[in-house]
């Protein structure tokens, strides 16, 4: 099948197996991506994103389909695109050479690509103004931040000036700053040289970044479109229901016909109904329930990918409330208390003097970027990893003294290994019953009764690696509280799996907490998963810079900052161009150009009189922040903004 010429990037009907044909992981694939545009390709890991990326970089070839790029047939000659091409490969600087420095690295992409030397010195000058790492030439790869990193690896991509880029998941795990500073770079060059870019991610957050998106799943297309666009259908059909009980709000709506599909995030329930314009209030009142509140709210991208994986009708199922049989634990002080805790890894500090304070029946969420610190905290509260210094406490017991003894008490749900793949879903379940020294004549029916409470019962004789990841994260969740544990530590539960499976698990989470008291802390990167915890730590580069609940933060990032403005301009790439040197905070979020102000009504009518003098209109409203807007506000507060 032909596709279409005029297109930077076309593909129709592309398809890829693995496995001699048993495992799809692209199938029928379609989208075209004119000059000058950010595409993104959202969905959560084993989607079939990577695959498609790597076709079009010519690394990968397709089992049937067409797809041209930079007017380069791919699928018969995928030599030829490399040249017209920037592809950067998923992971942290994962095209670098740790050994070489910031210099060395962008000399030997500069040979590698044949760049002109009097091309080279523009472009190397250019790129490092643009990234701010002028400082660091003399620095290796392998001792910078993974924000850093990124930076590099984007100009060793960029360093030949490609028209086309094609990047995976460049933003995963990177702090909040770099992540605003790389989505700059790439809208600079989108709006100032007409650079078209494809990108992967599994945030679903930067699809609002993208100005067109396809949404995929299960290695198809299950949406494609504008952002706002995808999301326009869900206007008043997304409600936020406040109550003091949110699980009764949650078993209330199963039993109707109102919601489509429902998700705990703190105090809050988000309802995602079955038609615009009716509220859920009526069923909640008809179930007997008192004290809540129910409000209209702007639909999310993850609302749209929930909508789309929940069309189906399906028989209801009550919320499982007997995950754990003990009764609540009563700690006297908090069930996880630290004080000053400290790790060092020879000169490096991986944690710096954090104190924090946990309850019984608390979600406590760490959030920051890899390599802030949190999964190292977690493995000293766990018992795992000896402190250079400071103090801890968990359910009682002296992380250094009592190490042993603690870990019959705690839960833990590690980020890489928690499953044995060669063996059963029962399996591992009573090799965990073992380990935690379950007395015999209680496993088998403790077993049972978590296998039915998760849904997994059908399950038991498949191996985990047979699984979806949502499906093994349940899996993995119900080994770490066999043993009824009084702390549950969470290391990154939730990376890679799709929204549904997120939000079910997230379920799962608030049961545990709310329902049963199990103190949890949880460290994530997802920014919104902030709004399911009932307190945040931000971490960064080993320090704890931010504390409280997520209303409270965000609060007080607002007082201090003010609120985003938000610009939709005629024409938003010559807007950005003309409205970045008066505002150099400002970023494009698709077509729209945003930046936290303290004057919004000064910065607004300056907006309109640079616009009008180039004959250009726009919308302009104030929008409250986001987790992200938080999170960046709090470390430029603490003086942390960086390269």
């Amino acid at each position: 099948m032909e596709v279409n010429g005029a297109a930077t990037l076309a593909v129709r009907n592309l398809c890829r197996s693995y496995r001699r044909g048993r495992v799809r992981a692209v199938s029928d694939v379609s989208f075209e991506v004119p000059r000058g545009e950010v595409f993104g390709l959202i969905g959560p890991d084993g989607a079939g994103k990577t695959s498609v990326l790597q076709v079009l970089a010519g690394v990968l070839r397709a089992d049937s389909g067409a797809a041209r790029v930079a007017g380069v047939d791919v699928i018969r000659n995928p030599e030829a695109v490399k040249e017209a091409i920037g592809y950067m490969p998923q992971g942290l600087g994962l095209n670098l050479y740790d050994s070489l420095t910031v210099q060395e690295n962008i000399e030997f992409f500069r040979d590698l690509r044949r760049v002109p030397r009097e091309q080279y010195g523009d472009n190397r000058e250019r790129l490092l103004r643009m990234t701010r790492l002028e400082r660091f030439l003399d620095r290796p790869a392998g001792q910078l931040s993974g924000g850093m990193r990124q930076k590099l690896a984007l100009i060793c991509t960029l360093i030949h000036l490609p028209d086309v880029l094609l990047l995976d998941e460049p933003t995963t795990g990177v702090d909040p700053i770099s992540r605003r500073d790389f989505w700059s770079i790439i809208h600079t060059l989108v709006a100032s040289r007409g650079v078209t870019v494809l990108m992967t991610t599994a945030y679903m957050d930067e699809a609002e970044r993208c100005h067109r998106v396809s949404l995929m799943h299960d290695g198809a297309v299950i949406a494609a479109g504008r952002p706002d666009e995808l999301t326009a259908p869900l206007v008043e059909r997304v409600w936020t229901v406040r109550s003091p009980h949110p699980d009764d709000v949650v078993e209330a709506l199963t039993k109707g016909e109102h919601a489509q599909s429902m998700a705990i995030a703190g105090g809050e329930v988000r309802v995602l109904a079955r038609s615009p314009g009716r509220d859920p209030a009526g069923e909640l009142a008809a179930a007997g329930l008192t004290g809540f509140s129910v409000d209209a709210v702007r639909p999310s991208f993850e609302d749209v990918f929930v909508e789309h994986l929940t069309r189906q009708p399906r028989a209801p199922a009550a919320a499982p409330r007997g995950l754990l049989a003990a009764p609540r634990a009563t700690f006297i002080g908090g069930a996880v208390i630290a004080d000053r805790l400290t790790c060092r890894f020879g000169a490096f500090t991986a944690v710096d003097e954090v104190s924090l304070a946990l309850d019984e029946g608390e979600i406590l969420g760490l959030l920051g970027p890899n390599g802030a610190g949190k999964t190292t905290l977690i493995r000293m509260l766990c018992g795992l990893q000896a402190p250079t210094g400071g103090a801890a406490t968990v359910a009682g017991f002296d992380v250094r003294r009592a190490r042993t003894a603690l870990r019959g008490h705690i839960g833990y749900m590690s980020q890489r290994f928690s499953l044995y793949p060669d063996q059963t879903v029962l399996e591992n379940l009573r090799l965990s019953a073992g380990l935690y020294g379950i007395p015999r004549a209680e496993r088998p029916g403790r077993i049972e009764a978590l296998l039915s409470s998760l849904g997994l019962e059908s399950l038991a004789d498949r191996q985990p690696r047979a699984l979806p990841l949502g499906v093994r994260q349940r899996l993995a969740l119900a080994s770490a509280i066999l043993h009824e544990p009084r702390v549950l530590f969470l290391d990154e539960p939730t990376a890679g799996v799709d929204p549904l499976a997120r939000r079910q698990f997230w379920d799962l989470v608030h049961l545990l907490a709310h329902r049963h008291g199990v103190a949890v802390l949880v460290s994530t990167h997802y920014m919104d998963e902030a709004s399911h915890c009932d307190r945040l730590g931000f971490m960064h580069e080993g320090r704890l810079v931010g504390l409280g609940r997520p209303a409270e933060l965000t609060q007080r990032a607002g007082a201090e900052g003010g609120p985003m403005l938000s610009v939709d301009a005629s024409e938003f790439a010559h807007a950005f161009t003309l409205l970045r040197p008066r505002f150099p905070d400002a970023m494009l979020h698709g077509r729209h150009i945003r930046w936290q102000t303290r004057q919004p009504e000064r910065d607004a009518l300056a907006v309109r009189e640079t616009l009008a003098g180039a004959g250009l209109t726009a919308a302009i409203e104030t929008r409250p922040l986001s987790m992200e807007d938080t999170f960046v506000s709090v470390l430029r507060g603490a003086g942390l903004g960086h390269a």
